[in-house]
């Protein structure tokens, strides 16, 4: 009884309506449509079981009776964004040796706490990309129920990589024998550790191809499976019906994952001429990083990254910026991913100002984290955009976010499923 009521008391803390889903009336003084890049003057949004019913505008859409009304004058409306690579149950300031003493709970119950900052920065919806034992599969499922606070989620688990890879632990010496239980080697053996992500409950597969920033011992752009590998990874994951992301650095393993049939590339810092043609080819998204390299510089020697690491993130972060220029520059598809975990879980959306500083125009960095993010996800009829059926999940702020792309970094409201999540404004009506 005493955990009854010390849970219920808790739950009654958090600053939202925990009651789930609702039915709602939602106004404000204008709207941005993120398909079309333009103005709705004077919107107004139907929600009922926490989807949205009808959009239109106050003047043709009525308020019918018995449902709340939430007027969000003097407030421009987006969908809320999603965030394609997030490690929540990751710390930003547990980098090199102190990350040993992060146990599985430990884990769980930061991304708990994670996955609230994310919700309050604008991030009604985020995929999981790496988590040790399933952490983020009983965080989605607890938010799911209602449990805890944070946006819709899909996970991962933990990823794929060869022995000695970036997925694998390489920190300790060989009398510990510690290795990643997802490392494998071989076609037929990652096939078994694909079919085991999925038997535990991972929406997608996450798979190292190469090297990386964070990892000891492991040469960033250094193409880590094989393209036989990565062919019967990624082949499997979509015969079981999962998206497949690519942790990919390097030339050559961006490339062999692309021939193999991956969805989205992870960081596609060393892009050449042929990458770029093969990520239009085949349609695949990329995921780029570009904001977070600044937090490494400047604050990663002081939390404990190792100078090996921050050497690798010198010869990375200028370069992935000049690819991601050239990326956009050639029409590939992007969606928007940070990497909070490297960086602190609730700054996600710092990276929209460098997007656009780096060649994106505002609609194309928001649509990077709303139709596009959908789209990449197969989830296009349930988030991305504030129209009839998706989910009633929106921010709201003060300003036109076209003109000032930095007003996302300071998001007042958030509404999650037609129910308020934060509401931070000055004055309410």
């Amino acid at each position: 009884m005493r955990r009854a009521l010390l849970l219920a008391a808790a739950l009654a803390a958090l600053p939202f309506a925990s009651a789930g889903a609702q039915n709602a009336y939602i106004t404000a003084d204008r709207m941005l449509d993120v398909t079309t890049g333009s103005y709705v003057e004077r919107p107004a949004i139907l929600v009922r079981d926490g989807r949205v019913a009808e959009v239109g505008t106050q003047d043709r859409l009525a308020a019918p009776d018995g449902v709340a009304r939430v007027d969000l004058a003097g407030m421009t409306v987006l969908p809320g964004f999603i965030d394609m690579h997030v490690h929540l149950t990751s710390r930003h300031d547990q980098r090199g040796y102190s990350s040993l003493g992060a146990s599985i709970p430990d884990q769980t119950v930061d991304g708990v706490a994670n996955a609230r900052k994310t919700l309050m920065a604008g991030f009604t919806s985020a995929r999981n990309v790496g988590a040790d034992g399933f952490a983020d599969v009983a965080l989605r499922d607890g938010i799911d129920a209602g449990k805890v606070p944070g946006p819709r989620l899909w996970v991962s688990g933990p990823p794929l990589g060869a022995t000695g890879g970036h997925c694998d632990n390489n920190l300790l010496p060989a009398e510990y024998n510690d290795s990643s239980p997802t490392v494998a080697d071989g076609p037929w053996p990652l096939v078994q550790k694909v079919r085991w992500v999925h038997k535990y409950g991972a929406d997608l597969l996450k798979i190292c191809a190469t090297g990386g920033v964070f990892s000891k011992g492991t040469a960033v752009g250094a193409q880590q499976l094989t393209d036989e590998e990565l062919t019967a990874a990624i082949a499997e994951a979509h015969r079981l019906g999962m998206k497949v992301a690519a942790h990919a650095h390097g030339t050559d393993g961006i490339k062999a994952a692309l021939r193999a049939g991956v969805d989205t590339v992870e960081h596609a810092s060393f892009l050449d001429d042929e990458a770029i043609r093969l990520a239009k080819e085949k349609g695949a998204w990329l995921s780029m990083d570009i904001y977070n390299t600044e937090h490494t510089l400047a604050e990663g020697a002081k939390l404990g990254v190792l100078e090996e690491s921050l050497e690798k993130e010198r010869q990375v972060g200028g370069v992935q910026r000049e690819s991601f220029q050239r990326a956009v520059k050639a029409g590939v598809r992007m969606v928007y991913g940070s990497d909070a975990g490297v960086y602190p879980h609730g700054d996600n959306a710092r990276q929209f100002t460098r997007m656009v500083r780096f060649g994106m125009t505002p609609i194309q960095a928001i649509r990077s984290a709303t139709v596009n993010a959908a789209e990449a996800l197969g989830a296009a009829k349930d988030v991305g955009s504030l129209a009839q059926g998706r989910w009633a999940d929106l921010v709201a702020v003060q300003g036109d976010p076209l003109a000032d792309i930095s007003l996302l970094e300071r998001i007042p409201v958030v509404v999650k499923g037609g129910v308020m999540a934060k509401d931070e404004r000055a004055v309410k009506p």
